[in-house]
């Protein structure tokens, strides 16, 4: 793919976000903010059996921010729950499919870091 065509993909995601919004009774929840911009994340996971069948984010930042947590939330539904906890900045790397620059990699991981967070919280 062409960086253009990642880039559409990234402000695709920032416009209609997948997955955004809460869940009901969620296993798994975490919320935490980018102090350096103001970003916010709160990321939900519902699971059984050990594997994720139900994911939602919800919160507010910039493209990088909501497009990341976007297709993360993508990438861990349906996924086993050692699956998702090995998850790490290299996947978001390839999921939003350009390298940040590193002033915007808070913003990038945020989703990945609240996820974290959240599995951490109960584990």
């Amino acid at each position: 793919m062409t960086d253009d065509l990642y880039k559409e993909v990234i402000l695709d995601h920032h416009r209609n976000p997948r997955h955004f919004g809460t869940l009901k009774k969620p296993t798994y929840e975490a919320h935490l903010e980018n102090t350096l911009c103001g970003d916010e994340v709160t990321m939900q996971l519902k699971v059984e059996k050990g594997k994720v069948t139900d994911v939602a984010f919800s919160g507010r930042g910039c493209a990088i921010t909501v497009a990341s947590s976007s297709l993360l939330t993508d990438a861990v539904l349906g996924k086993s729950l050692v699956t998702v906890k090995k998850l790490g900045t290299n996947d978001i790397d390839k999921l939003l499919g350009v390298k940040v620059a590193p002033a915007r990699e808070k913003c990038a991981y945020l989703g990945l870091e609240t996820l974290q967070a959240a599995l951490a919280a109960k584990s």
